[in-house]
C-alpha cells in the first residue's frame, strides 16, 4: 500500500507544494479574483455618485469574497482516496509477529487409542517470537520460503508451507507467497515456535483473501496439521485438553508485567523420545483444574507449575535436570517458580528477567540460549503484536552480568 499512497501523494500535490509539508497540512484559502480595473475609473460621473457606487461595489466585493472563501483539508481527501485504492488493490505484503508459548503447567492424563496422549495444560503466549514477511507471488504454482537460520527446512515439510497448503485446500483460493522467516525462537525448545509459525501463516493467508474464513474456522482447520497450533487462535491464554487441540480461553490471563527468563541448552529434546519414556504411574495426581484455579486466582507458585514430562525429559537429557537444580539452588527469592516448558529443553524462571550468575560465569553454559520475556495476549480479530519495549532475544555475550532488560 505504501507505493500506492506515494503515487497518490504525488498526484495530489505539485512539487512546489511538496517542498513545504507545513502548507500541505494547513488550510488552503481560495479568494475571488480581483477586478482588472477600478470601478470608479470606468464611471465618468460626479464625485458623489462615484462615492456611492464605490461603496456599493466595495460591499459587493466584500460579500463576494466571503462567499467564495473555502477551507480545504487535503489530508482528509488524500486518506479517502488512499482507502479507495487499498480496497480495490488488496493486500500485497504483510509482516506479522509470530510469538511462542510456555506451558505454565502440563499434566498428562492418559494415553489414547490413536497413540497420542491426553493432556491438560495452561498454555500462555509470551513476548519472544519470530517475524514472518509475506508477499504475494506472481507465480501461481508454488510458495517460496527463506529463513535467516540454517537447519530450518524450507520445503513442504515446514509447517508454514503446510499451513498455506491447508488454507488453499479448505477455501479454494489460489494465492501463493514468497515468505521470509526471521527466526528468533530456538527449535526443539518446547516453546511451540513452529506451531506459532503455522498459525501465523493461516492468519496471513486469510488476510490476503479478504478474511473469508472465521477465526473459529482457522482454529479448527489447524488441528489437522499440529496439536499445538489451535491454541494460538485463542486470546493468548487458554486451558487446553485432548491432544492440545481443545482450547478454552481463560478469563484472567497472567499479568503482562510479570517478567521471566528462558534458558535453553544447545541440545534439543526429541518430543517422541520424551513421550516414549513417559511412565503414567509416575505422573502427578493433582487435578489439573485445581492447578488452573490456583494459578489464575493466587498466581504462580512452584507447587502449581507441574510438568509431567520433566522426569522423562531429564532421562533424555540429564544436563537439563542439572540446569534446573542449579537455577533453583541459586534462587534468592527472584523466581516464583522454575520449571521446564513443554517437552523441553527450555527451563523457565518466572519472576525475574535475568538468569542466575552461574550462567555467565560457568563455561559449561557458554552456549546456552538466554531470553527474557513477558506474558502476551491479543485482541479478538487482531494478531499478536510484539511489545514495543521488548528486547526479547539476546545472546549471553550481549547481556551484561546483573543487567536487567525490561519487557
Amino acid at each position: 500500500m505504501a507505493c500506492s499512497s506515494h503515487l497518490l501523494y504525488q498526484s495530489l500535490y505539485p512539487p512546489s507544494h511538496r517542498a513545504n509539508p507545513a502548507a500541505a497540512r494547513g488550510h488552503l484559502r481560495f479568494q475571488a479574483r480581483p477586478a482588472a480595473a477600478s470601478p470608479s475609473a470606468r464611471l465618468g460621473s460626479s464625485p458623489s455618485r462615484r462615492r456611492a457606487l464605490g461603496l456599493r461595489v466595495a460591499a459587493s466585493a466584500e460579500q463576494e469574497r466571503r462567499q467564495v472563501e473555502v477551507v480545504y483539508n487535503p489530508e482528509e481527501k488524500f486518506n479517502k482516496i488512499a482507502d479507495q485504492v487499498d480496497q480495490s488493490v488488496g493486500i500485497t505484503r504483510l509482516n506479522l509477529f509470530s510469538p511462542c508459548k510456555i506451558n505454565v503447567f502440563l499434566r498428562i492424563t492418559g494415553k489414547r487409542p490413536d497413540g497420542f496422549h491426553d493432556l491438560a495444560s495452561l498454555f500462555h503466549v509470551i513476548s519472544l517470537g519470530d517475524t514472518i514477511k509475506f508477499s504475494l507471488s506472481p507465480i501461481k504454482t508454488k510458495d517460496r520460503l527463506s529463513t535467516n537460520v540454517s537447519g530450518v527446512p524450507v520445503d513442504e515439510s515446514n509447517l508454514i508451507i503446510k499451513a498455506l497448503n491447508l488454507y488453499r485446500k479448505k477455501t479454494g483460493t489460489d494465492n501463493f507467497f514468497w515468505i521470509h522467516l526471521d527466526k528468533k525462537v530456538p527449535t526443539g525448545a518446547g516453546l511451540g515456535g513452529g506451531s506459532s509459525n503455522a498459525a501465523t501463516a493461516l492468519w496471513a493467508a486469510n488476510q490476503f483473501s479478504g478474511c473469508i474464513a472465521s477465526e473459529k474456522d482457522l482454529q479448527e482447520w489447524s488441528g489437522e496439521i499440529g496439536s499445538d497450533i489451535p491454541f494460538f487462535f485463542s486470546q493468548g491464554a487458554a486451558y487446553c485438553t485432548g491432544r492440545g487441540e481443545i482450547v478454552e480461553d481463560i478469563r484472567n490471563p497472567l499479568p503482562a508485567n510479570l517478567p521471566m527468563v528462558l534458558i535453553k541448552p544447545p541440545e534439543a529434546c526429541s518430543t517422541a523420545e520424551v513421550y516414549k519414556r513417559l511412565r503414567l504411574e509416575q505422573t502427578s495426581q493433582t487435578d489439573p483444574l485445581v492447578l488452573l484455579k490456583e494459578i489464575t486466582e493466587n498466581g504462580i507458585s512452584q507447587d502449581a507449575c507441574v510438568n509431567d514430562l520433566e522426569p522423562s525429559a531429564f532421562q533424555v537429557l540429564p544436563s537439563l535436570k542439572k540446569l534446573k537444580k542449579r537455577i533453583i539452588a541459586a534462587n534468592r527469592g527472584d523466581y516464583n517458580a522454575v520449571f521446564m516448558s513443554g517437552s523441553g529443553s527450555t527451563i523457565v524462571g518466572i519472576g525475574a528477567p535475568d538468569p542466575p550468575a552461574f550462567v555467565y560465569d560457568d563455561d559449561d553454559y557458554k552456549d546456552v540460549f538466554v531470553s527474557e520475556a513477558c506474558f502476551l495476549t491479543r485482541n479478538e480479530n487482531e494478531w499478536y503484536r510484539e511489545p514495543i519495549s521488548s528486547k526479547a532475544t539476546f545472546s549471553k555475550e550481549e547481556l551484561p552480568p546483573g543487567g536487567s532488560i525490561g519487557c
